[in-house]
């Protein structure tokens, strides 16, 4: 694998601009298929299909989740990629505010293209999903996208999405 070299994820949200530390030296294969899927534009105008109030708010499902090629509000959440699941890349790094983690199934190595953004810490995740990134800048904008159902595992009825997403 090509060496990756330290870049900054940027989501433009419906409120702002949103800046993220990519961390290749954590999670390399993580933050390669990251960077692969935002620079072709897959993550644009994807849905937070999932987002819980004092949890996370996840995205990233380039399948199911984008609300101008094929929004499918049933199986958003179930997609990936057409590339190969990842390995996890487990790490000491806590899942504090703003950590990005990768989404998964119940197989660890089971990730592919979706991730969350913690609102608040949530350690009972640490050294059970791979941590890639950390927010920097634009927290505040995280802070609005739109909650989902506490009822219904945080499915969000109207889901805010990310606008644009560019590897920088």
């Amino acid at each position: 694998m090509a060496e990756i070299e330290s870049k900054t994820l940027e989501i433009t949200l419906k409120d702002g601009l949103v800046e993220i530390k990519l961390l290749p030296d954590v999670a390399p294969k993580h933050v390669e298929r990251i960077v692969k899927l935002a620079s072709e534009g897959l993550y644009d105008n994807v849905a937070f299909h999932r987002v819980i109030d004092g949890f996370m708010a996840q995205t990233g499902d380039v399948e199911f989740g984008n609300l101008k090629l094929g929004w499918n509000k049933s199986r958003a959440g179930t997609g990936g990629s057409n590339e190969q699941n990842i390995e996890a890349e487990f790490s000491k790094l806590q899942f504090d505010r703003g950590a990005l983690g990768m989404a998964r199934s119940q197989d660890p190595n089971s990730a592919n293209s979706q991730f969350f953004i913690m609102f608040e810490e949530g350690h009972f995740l640490n050294g059970q999903y791979t941590l890639f990134g950390q927010v920097v800048k634009g927290m505040e904008f995280v802070d609005k996208i739109t909650r989902g159902d506490q009822a219904n595992n945080g499915s969000v009825e109207e889901p805010d999405v990310m606008l644009k997403v560019e590897v920088k």
